[in-house]
């Protein structure tokens, strides 16, 4: 994730410590000893890495067996010792689950070599295809919209295959040196169930009664053990998302867990809300987004195709992301409105969280919920009123935007 905020999305930093040279001489080295022959790499091009890791392109130029064409190299910096978890050994556990899975119904990159000691992973080059985010923030609302309905079947998909596979999880987690693994969101959301009606109460003079505090503590149930879960990459973002012939990969499993799948179909119909580019879609999308979503899915969970099952589930996932996303986006005192992301084409985080409140609400409504639609009422009304009518409408992806006129 690339959202910029002092208390908020999963986001450890890693202190950079290796150069380009570093980098493809540590996977030369590590390529070497597995196919245990010398491997020399050349054309290392970067991928725009991130404070946590250096991420190259190479050409194999050298090897006496085979090898694809291109790498991707990813290669991590020192954990601090304060880090709640560690990027690379989620990343390397989860690319190692996904790798067993067939060519076939993989969905993100082969996992070729690592090193847990060297902090390297040398990854399947998926190619210079757009990222679901390029296709939104371009021109063709039909091609958006088949890269989304592809999306939600890849998301579908990882859900059905990788089901049940909680243990493994855990022993790949363990092999790489970690003690133990957590879901960065479910920790930032047991933490806003405590912090965040005092921040609500300071900031914008809105009390959050008993009644909503209940509600949110049985949502937060989804957190615990159940039987619908899987793995999922946690940062399932548009930017992560890479658009290819054969349908949709994700890319960065840094934040890689197992966790119930309720919290990442939620995406499917409040677009995104842990990433930077959080618009809206057009009517209907989202539905058409969710039954894709269902149809690969009933394979492993056939119940969940009940709307009286499935629903209420995807209700509680979508009160949690409300909640969690309030607790990142919203201004602390002496802090101004601004964009999610200072670096990239992002919403303003008050016009984010009015849309993200008036659709709770509306769905508190029709769910029969009253004290929670009352509240979620409040908190519109007391988010306009401290930063404007200007945060009343969320706009669309530019892909969709000449639709909307």
């Amino acid at each position: 994730m690339s959202v910029e905020i002092t208390s908020g999305p999963p986001e450890v930093r890693v202190p950079g410590s290796t150069t380009v040279t570093d980098t493809v001489g540590t996977a030369e080295a590590v390529l070497s000893k597995r196919m245990g022959a010398p491997v020399r790499l050349a054309d290392a091009e970067d991928l725009g890495g991130s404070e946590r890791s250096v991420v190259l392109r190479v050409r194999v130029a050298e090897t006496p067996y085979e090898l694809p064409r291109t790498l991707v190299l990813k290669h991590y910096g020192e954990c601090p010792e304060e880090a709640r978890s560690d990027p690379f050994a989620h990343e390397a556990a989860s690319c190692q689950l996904a790798t067993a899975l067939p060519p076939e119904i993989r969905v993100g990159p082969e996992l070729i070599a690592h090193d847990a000691d060297r902090r390297l992973l040398v990854l399947e080059d998926l190619g210079r295809g757009s990222t679901l985010a390029d296709v939104l923030f371009g021109e063709d609302p039909r091609a958006a919209e088949r890269a989304l309905l592809a999306w939600a079947r890849a998301l579908g998909r990882l859900h059905t295959t990788m089901a049940g596979r909680e243990a493994d999880f855990d022993a790949l987690m363990r092999r790489v040196g970690a003690r133990s693994w957590t879901d960065p969101v479910a920790d930032d959301i047991v933490r806003s169930l405590t912090d965040l009606p005092g921040l609500i109460e300071q900031s914008l003079g809105v009390s959050t009664p008993p009644e909503v505090v209940s509600r949110l503590q049985t949502a937060a149930e989804l957190l615990s053990q159940g039987r619908y879960r899987s793995f999922s990459p946690s940062d399932i973002c548009p930017d992560n998302s890479l658009v290819t012939g054969t349908g949709v990969r994700f890319l960065d499993f840094e934040w890689g867990c197992v966790r119930d799948v309720a919290l990442d179909a939620a995406y499917l119909q409040y677009p995104f809300p842990s990433s930077w580019c959080s618009y809206s879609l057009p009517e209907n999308l989202a539905d058409g987004m969710l039954a894709t979503w269902r149809s690969e899915i009933a394979e492993v969970w056939p119940e969940l195709d009940d709307d009286a099952v499935l629903m209420p589930r995807l209700f509680n996932a979508q009160v949690l992301w409300v909640w969690v996303s309030t607790w990142w986006f919203l201004p602390r005192t002496g802090e101004s409105d601004r964009p999610i992301d200072l670096h990239m084409p992002s919403p303003r985080r008050s016009t984010a969280l009015v849309d993200r409140w008036r659709k709770l609400r509306d769905d508190a409504v029709e769910s029969g919920e009253p004290q929670l639609a009352g509240y979620a009422s409040a908190m519109v009304d007391a988010l306009v009123e401290r930063f404007g009518a200007g945060a009343l409408q969320l706009l669309r992806y530019p892909a969709f935007r000449d639709e909307e006129k």
